[in-house]
């Protein structure tokens, strides 16, 4: 039995007489979550969150930094603190993420201390630049001391780092990574004295692969969705990490540990554990190997019950930054080399490029299904009248990146696969870090539609086919809809629907897309600026 007076826990008792309703545990606290993926403000986001247990959330806001810089941040707060889940939020440190791309703001070092003088700021977020930070880069090297004085965590974010390499990357001072895709990965970090957060989002997808640290390794592990969207948080949270490490046989308590305990410790949060003196954050839930949460409590209000939300629905300011004007399809051609080109070691054709039947070898991007990273490829593609021409028959589309700060600045092209689509044309402003507009596409005249919708509606996704075209406007700063969870939801669920009919065999078409301009994971990415590589951290030639 649980007593609590004021919001905080006054009493802890065990009463043999009372027959057990269930179970009481600490609430959960996703270890790493960028609110914005949801496509929902902050307060909309707890409604839902709460839904499954969910307390706490440590947020990272750099995608809303990158758009409007700190005024960004304030904003996360302020939405944030009109509810009573707890939101703690982290001092961006790539705002740019690389000065490969366009974004809309910047925090260099002596912004980001600042934030972190804030007591509303409780760490350093995610360190993208490892690049930078193994060449020990002043900026960001006086970006963590600025934390390390403030006595607050800092996060990595490191994929595919090994070895000697890992062990340099932690002792910069780097706790965390939430970016290991295979478990030996995980154990060299765990090595270098790091925290593992294991991921489940909607693009990322590593629990199975990480699952087996949570019996080795439970002190020093977290559980984190990183990005999800509005219809997996409808249906779960961090529950489903809880019931995925008990099914496959975890300690009970150490599961718990890593759901609750570990985060809370970590980051040095204001939220309850279940001992007497602690905030009233907890939940009440049924069964362990399908555990359901039936009650959530923070600071001793019940805030959902039985699957339902008890929080109030709230609307939320608007801010936006979007100043790109509508394309032409003729502005997404691909052209191919002239001669004169090739010969200075631009770009190389296999034959002439004005003859039709010509070909040339191509760089292409390749999407994973479940990961954020992708792979290099060549493949050979026909050049029809001096452009280079996708093929969906072989699943080489085109990609296209638009600057949405910028009025009339040039488009980047490439070609990239995985996506499987027949017909038509995907979009969105939600393209990490710096949130231009990023398009998959069979064609140029689909691309350039598609890629209007998102500017008319200034920020969105949509969808080209030839059963029609649709658009889920996101009016906060092109990243977040104003609305209730379960419409935004229904709308992005009928989005999803209709890329997959177009062809795509992703399990999450748009989480997928937003991420094939975030260059700092591997391999082959493209922003607004040209195709890049962040194996070489350099741009690459399309054709070569």
């Amino acid at each position: 039995m649980v007593e609590w007076a004021g919001g905080r826990i006054t009493r802890i008792t065990e009463d043999p007489g009372v027959k057990a309703g269930g179970y009481i545990a600490p609430g959960f606290v996703d270890a790493h979550i960028h609110i914005e993926s949801s496509l929902l403000p902050p307060a909309e986001f707890a409604r839902w969150a709460v839904v499954h247990g969910t307390v706490a959330t440590v947020s990272d806001p750099h995608e809303i930094a990158n758009v409007l810089g700190g005024a960004g941040v304030d904003y996360m707060i302020r939405d944030g603190r009109r509810t009573p889940f707890k939101f703690n939020f982290g001092a961006p440190s790539c705002v740019p993420a690389t000065t490969f791309e366009t974004a809309g703001a910047a925090l260099d070092a002596a912004a980001v201390a600042k934030l972190l003088a804030r007591p509303e700021i409780k760490y350093l977020s995610e360190v993208m630049n490892f690049p930078g930070v193994l060449a020990r880069d002043p900026a960001l090297m006086a970006m963590i001391a600025a934390a390390q004085k403030h006595g607050k965590a800092v996060d990595g974010h490191a994929p595919g780092l090994r070895g000697e390499v890992a062990a340099q990357y932690a002792a910069a001072g780097i706790t965390t990574d939430h970016e290991c895709f295979t478990l030996p990965e995980a154990l060299d970090k765990l090595a270098c004295g790091m925290k593992i957060l294991i991921r489940e989002g909607s693009a990322a997808r590593n629990f199975a692969a990480l699952a087996p640290l949570v019996k080795t390794h439970p002190g020093a592990v977290m559980f984190c969705c990183d990005d999800l969207h509005p219809d997996l948080l409808m249906r779960r949270h961090l529950d489903e990490h809880v019931r995925r490490a008990l099914r496959g046989g975890a300690d009970r308590l150490d599961v718990l540990r890593c759901a609750s305990v570990n985060p809370v410790e970590h980051y040095r949060l204001d939220v309850g554990l279940l001992r007497v003196g602690d905030p009233a954050d907890f939940i009440v839930f049924e069964g362990w190997r399908d555990l359901r949460v039936r009650r959530t409590y923070l600071r001793g209000e019940l805030v959902a019950r039985d699957g339902r939300s008890l929080l109030p629905r709230q609307p939320s300011q608007q801010p936006n930054k979007f100043k790109a004007q509508v394309r032409t399809a003729g502005e997404f051609i691909c052209r191919a080399p002239s001669p004169n080109a090739a010969k200075a070691g631009l770009l190389r054709p296999l034959r002439q490029a004005s003859v039709g039947d010509a070909a040339l070898h191509i760089n292409v991007i390749e999407a994973l299904n479940g990961q954020l990273v992708t792979r290099q490829r060549r493949e050979r593609l026909r050049v029809m009248d001096g452009a280079v021409a996708a093929d969906a028959r072989r699943d080489l589309l085109k990609i296209a990146v638009v600057n949405r700060y910028a009025p009339r600045a040039p488009i980047a092209v490439g070609f990239i696969c995985g996506f499987g689509l027949r017909a038509g044309a995907l979009a969105s402003s939600v393209a990490h870090d710096s949130h231009n507009i990023v398009a998959v596409g069979v064609d140029d005249a689909s691309l350039c539609a598609a890629v209007n919708l998102v500017i008319r509606a200034r920020g969105g996704l949509s969808v080209v086919g030839p059963r029609g075209r649709a658009v889920l406007p996101l009016p906060i700063a092109g990243l977040m809809a104003e609305g209730d969870g379960r419409v935004v939801a229904r709308r992005y669920t009928a989005l999803d629907a209709a890329a997959k009919r177009l062809g795509s065999r992703l399990d999450a078409p748009f989480m997928t897309l937003s991420f094939m301009a975030l260059l700092v994971i591997p391999d082959l990415k493209l922003s607004d600026r040209g195709l890049f590589s962040a194996t070489k951290w350099n741009f690459v030639p399309v054709a070569e």
